[in-house]
C-alpha cells in the first residue's frame, strides 16, 4: 500500500499547484504584516479590533475543525466501531485546523513578538486566557495524537508507545474543546448592547458548544466525500447518515433552545424586522440549520449528494453565524462597517490552501483514508 511505503510521494495536479501559489503569496503577506504591522496591511482600528482574522481564521475555524473531538467521542470514547472508518480524517481535518487557527491568532496579535506571555503571565481572570491555553493544550495533544500515525511510517520504535497512550490522549482531546469551544462564544457576553440582540444571548456560550458539536458531523461528510473522489476511498453512506443523525439531532435540540431563548429574551421582534441583522439571521438560520434538518428527513437525505448537500449548508451556516456575531452583528452599535483589506482576505485565502495541501501530502503518505481493515471488522 502506497501509504505504508518507506517512500515520500506528492502527486502534482493542477489544483494542488494552484494552492500552493496560494499558499506562497500568504507566506509572503504574513511576513509582511509582521514586518509592518496590523495598521499597514488591514483595516481594522478602534472601532473594529476584531476582524476577518479573528471571525474567520479563529472563531470559525475552532468550530469548523470541531469534527476532531465529535468524531473521537462517537467512535473512540462511546465505542461505536463503525465510525472509526472516518474517525483519522476527521482527527486528522482537525489537527490541522487547529494548526492554521493557532497562525491566524498569531497573526492577528497586535505585538506578536509577545505571544509567548500567556505561558508565563497567567491572567485566570480573563476568558480570552482561558481560550489561548485550552486551544494551546489541544492543538499539543492532536499533535501527540497524529504520533501514533506517524509512527507507521517513521520512528517505528515509538510507535507502541504512542498507541499506549491513546487513550488518555483522547479523554483529553475530548474534554479540551468542550471548555474553549463555548468559552469562545462567552467571550461576547460581555458585549451588552454592543452585539445585535438577534446573537447576544446569556446561552450565547452553550449556542457555540452546540454548533461545533454539530457541525463536526456535516464536515466530516463534505470532507470524506471530497476525499473520496480524490483518493478512491468511499465511506459507507449509512455510515455517513449514521453520523449526520446524531449532528441532526443536537441540531434540533439548537433549534429549539434558539427559538426559546428569542422568546424569553423578547427578541423574537428582531427577527423578522427587516434590515441587514434581520436579513444575515434568516440566511443563517434559513440554509444552515432549518434546510439542512429538513433534507435529512426527505428521501433524498438517505442518498449521499443529499447528505453532502446538508453537510456544506450546515459548514456554511456555522461561518455565516461566526462572522455575523464578529461583523454583522456589532455594526448597529459600532455605527461602522468593516470590510476586510485585501491582504486580509489574500492571508485566509492562502491558509486554507495551505491546509489542503498539508491533508493531501499526509494522505498520500499515511495510512488515512485506508478502511479496509475497520469495514471490515464492522462486517463482522
Amino acid at each position: 500500500m502506497e501509504a505504508q511505503s518507506s517512500k515520500w510521494v506528492f502527486r502534482m495536479t493542477p489544483i494542488r499547484f494552484l494552492l500552493l501559489i496560494l499558499a506562497g503569496v500568504a507566506a509572503a503577506l504574513a511576513v509582511y504584516r509582521l514586518v509592518v504591522g496590523l495598521g499597514a496591511t488591514t483595516n481594522l482600528n478602534d472601532h473594529w479590533p476584531w476582524g476577518l482574522w479573528i471571525g474567520f481564521d479563529v472563531l470559525t475555524g475552532v468550530a469548523l475543525a470541531g469534527g476532531g473531538y465529535s468524531v473521537a467521542l462517537i467512535a473512540h470514547i462511546l465505542h461505536i466501531e463503525k465510525f472509526n472508518v472516518i474517525a483519522r480524517s476527521a482527527m486528522l481535518t482537525s489537527l490541522l485546523g487547529y494548526l492554521l487557527v493557532m497562525i491566524g491568532l498569531f497573526l492577528d496579535i497586535g505585538q506578536w513578538f509577545n505571544f509567548w506571555r500567556p505561558f508565563v503571565s497567567w491572567g485566570y481572570h480573563s476568558v480570552l486566557f482561558e481560550v489561548f491555553w485550552c486551544v494551546s493544550l489541544y492543538t499539543t495533544v492532536q499533535v501527540l495524537e497524529f504520533g501514533e500515525i506517524g509512527t507507521e511510517k517513521v520512528a517505528k520504535s515509538w510507535h507502541r508507545l504512542f498507541a499506549k497512550a491513546m487513550p488518555f490522549l483522547l479523554i483529553v482531546g475530548v474534554l479540551l474543546p468542550t471548555l474553549h469551544q463555548s468559552s469562545l462564544g462567552a467571550l461576547y457576553l460581555t458585549q451588552v448592547g454592543k452585539l445585535h440582540p438577534l446573537w447576544w444571548s446569556p446561552y450565547i456560550g452553550l449556542f457555540f458548544l452546540m454548533s461545533s458539536f454539530f457541525v463536526g458531523p456535516a464536515m466530516v461528510t463534505v470532507e470524506t466525500s471530497l476525499a473520496g473522489r480524490a483518493w478512491k476511498h468511499w465511506v459507507d453512506v449509512k455510515i455517513i447518515r449514521s453520523l449526520q443523525r446524531i449532528g441532526v439531532t443536537v441540531m434540533l435540540m439548537y433549534l429549539i433552545l434558539k427559538i426559546w431563548d428569542l422568546f424569553a429574551r423578547d427578541a423574537m421582534q428582531y427577527v423578522f424586522a427587516g434590515g441587514l441583522e434581520s436579513t444575515m439571521f434568516l440566511i443563517e438560520m434559513g440554509l444552515g440549520v432549518i434546510i439542512p434538518i429538513i433534507i435529512f428527513f426527505i428521501p433524498w437525505g438517505k442518498t449521499r449528494a443529499g447528505l453532502i448537500t446538508a453537510g456544506a449548508l450546515v459548514a456554511l451556516g456555522v461561518i455565516i453565524n461566526r462572522m455575523n456575531v464578529v461583523i454583522v452583528g456589532m455594526i448597529g452599535y459600532s455605527g461602522a462597517g468593516y470590510i476586510p483589506s485585501a491582504i486580509e482576505i489574500l492571508v485566509t485565502v492562502g491558509l486554507v490552501a495551505g491546509g489542503a495541501l498539508a491533508y493531501c501530502f499526509i494522505c498520500d503518505n499515511f495510512r488515512i483514508l485506508d478502511h479496509q481493515e475497520e469495514q471490515h471488522k464492522v462486517a463482522q
